[in-house]
């Protein structure tokens, strides 16, 4: 099971723009989807947010191996989806995540480090 993934989070659609994001939305779950099929990720998992008062409206969660992840991340297609994603989005982000296992490992390194500091 993986232990790391890349954290995809936005906003609400920007004005005028919702046709646009389905179509972005649309691309964008093929080539994750592609990603998975081709061994790139684990798995994908895709979340939309009920009202909540906050700024960030769904997220996907790309699941897999460190190395991997980082290496899809720098690609150009994977920067293409990120900025065609920003013009229809607002407060888009990508951020590393640490997932089960990977979890329990980085909460043990921060464990070691308050040990070390205190």
């Amino acid at each position: 099971m993986a232990e790391y993934g890349l954290f995809i989070g936005w906003g609400v659609i920007r004005a005028g723009r919702e046709a646009a994001t389905d179509k972005v939305f649309q691309e964008a779950l093929e080539y994750w989807n592609a990603l998975g099929a081709a061994g790139e990720v684990e798995s994908v998992e895709l979340v939309m947010l009920g009202a909540h008062g906050g700024d960030l409206s769904g997220f996907a969660l790309l699941r897999g191996d460190r190395q991997r992840l980082a290496r899809v991340r720098m690609t150009p297609e994977f920067a293409r989806f990120t900025m065609r994603a920003e013009v229809c989005l607002e407060r888009v982000g990508v951020v590393e995540a640490y997932v089960d296992d990977g979890m329990v490992k980085l909460m043990g390194a921060w464990q070691e480090a308050i040990a070390d500091l205190t």
